[in-house]
């Protein structure tokens, strides 16, 4: 039958007979069952080349795979030469950084060997300043929610968050150590990597330091996530390479002796570190990750795809060809293990660090420090020209203070055998020039320090933070792709933890059970604690005094007990959650523990189910005793407490209102500050209004009934009263008797109205008889004038 590898040489278009499998059992009873028939199970051999974890090196022949490393190597080599001209600076740079004395025999010996020290503070003060800030003592590592926020993803985040922290600070043990050499290399150099995987040996995930020199990388690439081809460059012991072909990783080759291969930088950086690299016995190996077809396993017409494929420089060995993509994914993406961090980005892949930038001072200031040295040694202990005859007796060394030695002297004085040479004192300009080369240093190193004395102590706080914006706002620019960088480097580490979640807690987490950790890790996103908004603790701690000065002018506005405890943590003080607690953070209690609390000013906080009434009554009686009122006068807090006191109470007096509401209403109403939806709000708000106004009068009647009850029961106004009664009583018979003179008055009118009927009556009929006899004289008249008329006629 043909084999494995004996398929893979095959070519594609040809057709593979195999022949018939047959089947030959030893001992037919041992797999003969009751009822005759036989069980048989088949093992598999092993790996095969279709699996996707496989070491695909292991499927190939030797003429493959050194096909393979001859490619490959050829293509690290060139790598390697296109970026030579950055490899030089690194090495020149590495001259002026100062960690070794060196003695100098010119121009004579012992001639002074020491070095500006710009670069190495520059160096060392970002190192300690970015640690400081991406590496704190309660850890790195900060959680954000996915999505929206709830109780359970906050609970989550907040597991995550303790778990991420315990690994990197208890379990990755050598996390500290190599973040401190990333950011020192980092700073030097321009360029620092890390390297996250999972490590087979220690069974964890690992994040290892990287050397800009030991990632190699095509000319022309832009970023380590599009390269197309990144080359690490490793040292391993035998030990750790023998571990790793014992664990499966690695071909199990026999690799002989290292053969010795060190680059100028590793040399130079073992000179400045005081070692010689004849001691280093590791093996020097290429992890390659690039995109390529392997014949046998690829389709030639298919896309390259990625893989991670390990060489041993020297002799060309393969040790391993692994697939480099998720297997759940059907584009085939890269899968990424580098995390590139960048001081200052350059022109091409690899970034400026402070040798690139300041190093042109640091060798200018070191050439003008052993000027000003040396000058000083020729002017304390000049050389000379002496007459050939003069003779010291004893020998030629120096003489030592105090010392007087017999001379021979040929002829005259000592004074006229002997002339020294017109050596001048160090120069002042030379040390003018090195104090102004050192300050221009320092200022682009972003290492300058601040002038205190020329700030006014009355400044603003807004003047004080322009300032330190100012001064800090090119170390803002390296924190912040520091701090994104981070975060990429969380990311890969959470997945790493994500993907092996199926592993319960190493504690017991509070509130969840030990397996709950790969839901966990799936709600979450893991960022830094860094803030890349503000670099230092100056310069967060002078922000929140600006937010405390505004304050001050609207505190109605402003949640002070967050703002404080936002500022502990900003000065790192431990146990916040304890010095101050937030009102969600409150747990119930008795209203006679929150008394003794508001005395010593701890903050109070009402709940729903409390029995509002009761807290109120014993509130307010607390307040009104006189033994505490007196206690509560000598207090100088006592405007504090009281206010504090009055605040509780308003809050039980608020869900006391909420409960009549909802008995007005028949229904229980949303929890307070509960997300609802816009039509629920809108129809709450109008039976609420409804309610409201039906309480109010409930309320101003319950209050006038009160009040006449509180009334009623005064002496002074039963006195009132009874005054009143007899008021009342007067001005009743007064009335009474009006009532009756006017009824008196009523009848006389009455009286008189007759009369005046009976006067006008009779006043009528005279009158009536006076026209009647008018009227019959006028008639008469009228009578007689037409008769006269008639005799006339």
């Amino acid at each position: 039958m043909a084999t494995n590898v004996d398929k893979a040489m095959v070519p594609l278009d040809m057709e593979v007979m195999e022949p018939e499998l047959e089947i030959e059992i030893e001992n037919p009873d041992s797999v003969t069952l009751a009822d005759g028939s036989m069980e048989i199970t088949i093992i598999p051999d092993g790996p095969n080349i279709d699996d996707f974890d496989a070491n695909v090196a292991e499927f190939l022949d030797e003429g493959e795979l050194q096909t393979i490393a001859s490619e490959l190597v050829e293509l690290v080599e060139s790598d390697l030469n296109a970026r030579k001209e950055w490899a030089d600076t690194y090495v020149k740079g590495l001259d002026v950084l100062g960690f070794k004395y060196e003695d100098r025999t010119e121009p004579w010996d012992d001639a002074c060997g020491v070095y500006s020290t710009v670069l190495a503070e520059a160096v060392i003060r970002f190192q300690a300043e970015t640690m400081s800030e991406t590496f704190p003592a309660q850890g790195p590592v900060k959680t954000k929610i996915i999505g929206e926020v709830s109780k359970e993803k906050e609970e989550s985040a907040n597991r995550v968050k303790a778990d991420m922290n315990y690994q990197l600070t208890e379990r990755m043990v050598e996390y500290r150590s190599e973040h401190e050499r990333m950011l020192y290399s980092l700073g030097l150099a321009g360029s620092s990597f890390k390297k996250v995987y999972y490590d087979p040996i220690l069974r964890r995930q690992v994040s290892i330091y990287i050397s800009a020199e030991d990632v190699i990388v095509p000319y022309g690439a832009s970023h380590i996530d599009t390269a197309e081809r990144i080359t690490h460059m490793m040292r391993k012991t035998k030990t750790e390479l023998k571990k790793l072909q014992a664990d499966g990783f690695y071909r199990d080759l026999e690799l002989g002796e290292p053969i010795e291969y060190f680059s100028d930088i590793e040399k130079k950086k073992a000179e400045e570190g005081g070692y010689t690299l004849t001691s280093d016995d590791r093996f020097a190996l290429y992890e390659v990750h690039t995109y390529t077809n392997i014949r046998g396993v690829d389709d030639e017409d298919d896309l390259p795809k990625p893989y991670v494929i390990t060489i041993v420089k020297g002799t060309n060995e393969v040790l391993s060809i692994r697939r480099n993509w998720d297997p759940d994914d059907d584009r085939q993406l890269k899968r990424q293990h580098f995390v590139h961090y960048i001081y200052v980005p350059g022109f091409g892949f690899y970034g400026l660090g402070l040798i690139h930038i300041i190093g042109g001072y640091a060798r200018a200031g070191t050439s003008i420090i052993r000027q000003l040295v040396d000058a000083g040694t020729l002017s304390n202990l000049p050389g000379g020209l002496k007459s050939r005859g003069l003779r010291i007796k004893g020998d030629d060394t120096p003489i030592a203070p105090g010392e007087f030695r017999d001379v021979d002297v040929p002829s005259g004085t000592v004074r006229d055998n002997i002339m020294t040479l017109p050596y001048k004192e160090p120069s002042q300009v030379l040390a003018g020039l090195l104090e102004k080369i050192t300050q221009e240093g320092r200022r682009l190193g972003a290492i300058s320090d601040m002038n205190i004395s020329d700030m006014s102590s009355q400044a603003p706080v807004g003047t004080t933070l322009a300032l330190l914006e100012r001064t800090l706002k090119p170390m803002a620019a390296v924190q912040a792709r520091v701090h994104f960088a981070m975060k990429q480097e969380f990311k890969l580490l959470k997945e790493i933890i994500k993907d092996y979640a199926n592993e319960p807690y190493d504690y017991i987490p509070e509130g969840v059970d030990r397996r709950a950790r790969a839901e966990d890790y799936a709600v979450v996103e893991v960022i830094p604690v860094s803030d890349p908004n503000a670099t230092t603790m100056a310069q967060r701690v002078v922000q929140y005094q600006a937010a405390f000065q505004m304050a001050q002018q609207s505190p109605q506005i402003y949640d002070l007990p967050y703002l404080h405890k936002q500022m502990l943590e900003v000065l790192g003080i431990r146990n916040v959650d304890k010095i101050i607690p937030l009102g969600e953070e409150q747990k119930p209690r008795d209203p006679m523990s929150e008394n003794m609390g508001a005395l010593i000013g701890k903050p109070m906080k009402a709940f729903m189910y409390q029995d509002h009434d009761a807290h109120i009554a014993t509130h307010q009686s607390f307040m009104q005793d006189p033994m505490i009122m007196q206690s509560i006068g000598q207090n100088p807090m006592a405007q504090q407490i009281m206010a504090s006191l009055q605040a509780h109470i308003a809050e039980h007096l608020g869900f006391v209102y909420r409960k009549q509401l909802e008995e007005r209403l028949g229904v229980q109403l949303p929890a307070p500050n509960e997300d609802i939806p816009e039509e629920l709000e809108v129809e709450i708000s109008r039976l609420v209004a409804q309610a409201g106004t039906q309480l109010q009068q409930m309320h101003q009647q319950q209050a006038a009934q009160k009040q006449a009850q509180q009334m009623a029961q005064d002496p002074v106004v039963q006195m009132q009263q009874a005054e009143l009664q007899i008021k009342q009583a007067e001005i009743q018979r007064k009335a009474q008797k009006d009532q009756a003179d006017i009824e008196l008055g009523k009848k006389k009118l009455s009286i008189e109205e007759q009369k005046v009927i009976v006067e006008a009556q009779k006043e009528g009929s005279s009158m009536q008889s006076k026209a009647q006899a008018q009227e019959q004289k006028t008639q008469l008249e009228m009578l007689k004038l037409l008769s006269s008329l008639n005799k006339k006629v």
